[in-house]
């Protein structure tokens, strides 16, 4: 990017980003299992409380012959609500029939519905706020699994704050767009690494230290776009591609955090993975577009062509914002 304007744009972007909330994860996913038994089906329910005017209770409506049982369990942990409780189906099979998430339609967040049936895997799908119903297959078929892992990869980044300002704070730090698509690779390949080893078991790390250190990694960056302002560029901000892949290792893991908790169809987790992946690389690549867009229509502008704004602005702000996710995740991984 040119230096003309791009403060006014890093700022007006940040501002952005931060009216949607501070937390760098404010859409977590709905999830809703449902295991088959014998005698009965478990169901297992759980949600990000995130009250707004016309939003309606979220509740599961099973096919006609099967009737809910009382709730066994309800708990609130910070902002989230997890349910279980038991339906009674008179031995019949969920394969076929159709379950709806009610109150889906009122909310902005997808859901992830996982499916064990007892005679055979178990079988995940997204269901979205337009459509909140799934009618259970007795499998996974590739096409939904590639779909629908995708739309949560693509999710998951443009709703991870901290995930896209790092990738902000690049396109700040970097001149040049060879020099930017090879940074912008090295962190995709660096995630990407790190992403495939935690989800098949080969790392294994807390998420809690995970999410502080990636807090912190975009304390560094931001330091390295105020150096960068002030033309005095550390070892680091000299290879932008060697910090991005460095700190692409942590930011993976916490992408793996995500995929881990949603779960992963039975005989087909390489394929959710590469999709999860390319649903990652589809919304790094639309914020980049976006980002480099807004900073040309503001260029076009009358009268901005003089503006010379220092970069140690946004660089500022970014550091600002990371330093109180990273205060605040440090609190929450000491407290009780």
């Amino acid at each position: 990017m040119k230096h003309r304007a791009i403060a006014a744009v890093a700022v007006l972007a940040l501002a952005t980003l931060s009216s949607t909330g501070v937390r760098a994860h404010p859409l977590d996913p709905i999830l809703l299992e449902i295991i088959e038994h014998d005698d009965v089906v478990q169901l297992a329910l759980r949600y990000p409380v995130s009250p707004r005017p016309g939003m309606s209770p979220l509740g599961v409506k099973l096919p006609p012959h099967c009737r809910s049982l009382p709730i066994v369990d309800e708990a609130r942990r910070g902002g989230t609500v997890s349910r279980r409780w038991r339906a009674d189906c008179g031995g019949q099979s969920l394969a076929g029939a159709t379950v709806e998430l009610e109150g889906l339609s009122s909310r902005d967040n997808d859901a992830l519905i996982r499916i064990v049936l007892l005679d055979g895997p178990s079988v995940q799908a997204v269901v979205r706020p337009d459509d909140p119903r799934l009618t259970i297959s007795s499998r996974a078929t590739k096409t939904l699994v590639l779909r629908d892992y995708v739309a949560l990869g693509f999710q998951h980044i443009l709703s991870g704050l901290d995930h896209l300002l790092f990738i902000f704070g690049l396109l700040l730090l970097v001149r040049g767009i060879w020099p930017l698509v090879a940074t912008i690779t090295a962190f995709t390949l660096g995630h990407s690494v790190t992403l495939a080893l935690a989800v098949l078991g080969a790392l294994t790390f807390p998420q809690g230290p995970i999410e502080v250190l990636i807090a912190a990694s975009l304390v560094v960056l931001a330091l390295e776009v105020v150096r960068a302002g002030r033309g005095r560029l550390s070892f680091m901000g000299q290879r932008p591609w060697l910090m991005a892949s460095a700190f692409g290792l942590l930011h993976g893991l916490g992408f793996a955090g995500a995929l881990q908790a949603a779960g992963l169809p039975d005989g087909e987790i390489p394929l959710a993975l590469v999709s999860f992946n390319l649903g990652i690389e589809a919304g790094q690549l639309v914020f980049v577009v976006a980002v480099i867009a807004l900073h040309s229509a503001f260029a076009r502008v009358p009268g901005t062509q003089k503006l010379t704004s220092p970069r140690w602005i946004p660089g500022y702000a970014m550091g600002s914002l990371a330093f109180f996710w990273m205060i605040e995740r440090t609190t929450r991984l000491l407290g009780p």
